[in-house]
């Protein structure tokens, strides 16, 4: 899935570069990059599909040469996971009516490589033999409330658990509650599934859209015209709170994965190098002084920089746009993109 703006990422992602677009950790490969080499280890190349927003579909194919063409699929309108998640069963079923697929983001990611195609492994084994919707859960490590939680039943010496309650990004109170009870994992969005036992889950929790996609042939020269025609009509919903939340038959295997889905400056921080200062920096020509814990990147790595006297701030230089705040307003980085596209339209910017 790399539909997203990852307008957190700003002014590095933007609507026309999104962040799963973007080596955002200064690695040498971007996030779907990194995604597809990690997948591709255990799927083949022709098996393996995007499908992003249309706007993306040739960024897509730019960046994954090694991807069939005709396995980039664009969504003609954002209508968040749902939508996508059938889709793509759909395309998938018709060349293989038996088939168990495996669902990722393209921009999470993965530190301990080995320990996840392990996981991937177990769930495909499980989802394949069993009418299970499988995903992954990550232990929390403090109350965030970007994520969604997964409350398991736990079973002495399982290495998956059936899912008793599935939340969606709760408020902060209650995922302290959830942290504190020992019995939540974060749902890591990455899911895996017989492609019959989510048609079956989409036909009992959400009938319409199941209908709405049913009229469509896949992989054949009608499609797009009839996905363009049936998309206006669809909900606009997460798979989280379409499915998951309702599902009797949820089951999660807990996974040690070194995971962070990066959605903030923050999260690049804490799975950056760092220099002497603390600061998640990769510059050739950088002077610090009193200047610790900051994330700085610049698009131009052989512009001179010098920063004095600033602590836990994100700096973030591109061609068009400069932002400089604290570390700990990262959330608010949305509404500056707001607040700055009603100023460049003449409004009162506050």
């Amino acid at each position: 899935m790399a539909g997203g703006i990852g307008s957190r990422f700003w002014p590095m992602s933007t609507q026309k570069f999104p962040k799963q677009f973007q080596d955002i950790l200064g690695v040498g490969r971007t996030m779907i990059q990194q995604t597809y080499d990690r997948i591709s280890k255990v799927i083949p190349k022709e098996q393996i599909f995007v499908i992003t927003n249309k706007e993306y579909v040739a960024l897509s194919h730019q960046q994954l040469p090694e991807v069939p063409e005709e396995n980039i699929v664009g969504e003609p309108l954002m209508k968040n996971t749902a939508a996508c998640n059938l889709y793509m069963a759909n395309k998938i079923a018709e060349i293989n009516p038996d088939a168990t697929m495996i669902v990722l983001p393209a921009d999470h990611l993965i530190l301990k490589e080995d320990v996840f195609l392990e996981k991937v492994e177990l769930a495909f084994e499980l989802a394949s033999k069993h009418d299970y919707l499988v995903t992954l859960g990550i232990t929390p490590t403090r109350p965030d409330t970007g994520y969604g939680y997964i409350q398991f039943v736990e079973k002495k010496g399982s290495e998956y658990f059936k899912v008793k309650t599935f939340t969606e990004k709760p408020i902060l109170e209650i995922a302290q509650s959830f942290l504190e009870s020992g019995d939540f994992l974060w749902n890591a969005g990455i899911f895996v599934w017989n492609v019959k036992s989510i048609h079956h889950a989409f036909e009992l929790y959400l009938p319409e859209m199941m209908q709405h996609f049913m009229a469509c042939e896949y992989n054949s020269e009608k499609e797009n015209s009839c996905i363009e025609t049936i998309y206006p009509k669809v909900q606009k919903i997460s798979i989280d709170n379409g499915i998951l939340e309702k599902a009797k038959n949820v089951y999660v295997i807990p996974s040690d994965l070194g995971w962070s889905d990066l959605g903030t400056w923050t999260s690049v921080y804490e799975n950056t190098e760092k220099d002497e200062n603390g600061n998640a920096v990769k510059l050739k020509h950088l002077l610090t002084y009193n200047a610790k814990g900051n994330v700085i990147r610049l698009k131009n790595n052989n512009k001179a920089v010098i920063i004095d006297g600033l602590e836990n701030y994100i700096i973030v230089d591109t061609d068009k746009a400069l932002l400089i705040c604290p570390r700990d307003n990262d959330q608010l980085i949305k509404d500056y993109v707001l607040d700055l596209k009603s100023f460049k339209k003449g409004e009162k910017f506050m």
